[in-house]
Formats: structure tokens, C-alpha cells, sequence
């Protein structure tokens, strides 16, 4: 009986702590779909030493690996949360844009506003089920996303900050 009721004394904070962090989540989504696009999210970047996408891709080909600010355009946004975006290279392809930790996000109706970012963009190989992810969070239909049957190498960029521009 006595392990019981420790049990319970030391479930019944943790069911809580729960409750109050799904309250706090949903705060923040209506925040953000609310907030003003333009601004600085994430760690505060500074807009100096800032390459070009191309000059990043450059260095991306070069070494595999950049570390730095890079400005641009936003292509896409995830459509759920604002958890990803994409930016376009020279290449012709897209670049994945995720955020550190998952420590903040993007407004959902950033598309298409310039942008700087600054962390660290790779040569990566993207997994199917990661792949068939981020369509589902894109709003792609069920049939385009069964369509995704093999890894993908891409470009992904993790950053730290992100500063969104007013649209010119």
C-alpha cells in the first residue's frame, strides 16, 4: 500500500508537467500563425560576412561542408509548423532548411520572403521514410508520397538563426 501512494505522488507531477507543456505548445502555434513574418528567429544573426547561395554552393561542392551565413529567397514552408523551409540553388535543386533542436520556427506564410541564415549545410543522403516525412508535412497527396521509393542525396542546412526580410 505504501508503494502505492509514493506511485502516485510521483506520477501525478509528471502527468502535470504534461498537461501544462501541450498548453504551452498550442500557445505558441497560435503565436506564431498570428506573429509578423519579417523578423530574427532563433540565436540573433549579425548581416555581415554573408555569402551568396551560389558562393555556399560553391564551398558545399568543394569540401562538403559549409559553416556560415548564406542569404536567399524562401521556396517552401512546412505547412504544419513552419518546422523547415527550402531555398532554391544554382543547381536547379532545392536546399532543406531545418532549425536546431527544433528551437523555433518559421512563420507558415514565410514563402517567398529573402531570408539569411546562418549555421551549417552539408552533402547529405535523405532516407525514404524521412523523405516521405517532410512531403506529408509539405501537403503533398498520399498517392505523391508513395511515389518516394529510394534515398535521395541532398543539400540540408541546420541553422541557428534566421533573419526573414521584408518582401521587396
Amino acid at each position: 500500500m505504501k508503494r502505492i501512494k509514493i506511485l502516485v505522488f510521483a506520477v501525478i507531477p509528471f502527468m502535470f508537467a504534461c498537461n501544462n507543456s501541450e498548453n504551452q505548445n498550442t500557445e505558441t502555434e497560435v503565436v506564431e500563425e498570428t506573429s509578423q513574418v519579417p523578423g530574427n528567429y532563433g540565436a540573433e544573426v549579425e548581416e555581415i560576412g554573408v555569402l551568396s547561395v551560389a558562393q555556399m554552393y560553391d564551398k558545399l561542392e568543394g569540401s562538403g561542408e559549409f559553416e556560415g551565413k548564406v542569404v536567399g529567397q524562401i521556396k517552401e514552408v512546412c505547412s504544419k509548423k513552419g518546422c523547415w523551409m527550402t531555398m532554391d540553388l544554382p543547381s536547379g535543386e532545392t536546399m532543406r532548411v531545418t532549425f536546431k533542436d527544433y528551437g523555433f520556427f518559421v512563420p507558415l506564410t514565410s514563402q517567398g520572403y529573402p531570408v539569411i541564415i546562418e549555421g551549417v549545410a552539408t552533402k547529405t543522403v535523405t532516407d525514404v521514410a524521412t523523405l516521405r516525412h517532410y512531403a506529408e508535412d509539405a501537403g503533398k497527396s498520399k498517392a505523391e508520397i508513395e511515389e518516394i521509393t529510394a534515398p535521395k542525396e541532398e543539400y540540408a542546412f541546420e541553422a541557428v538563426g534566421v533573419i526573414i526580410k521584408e518582401n521587396a
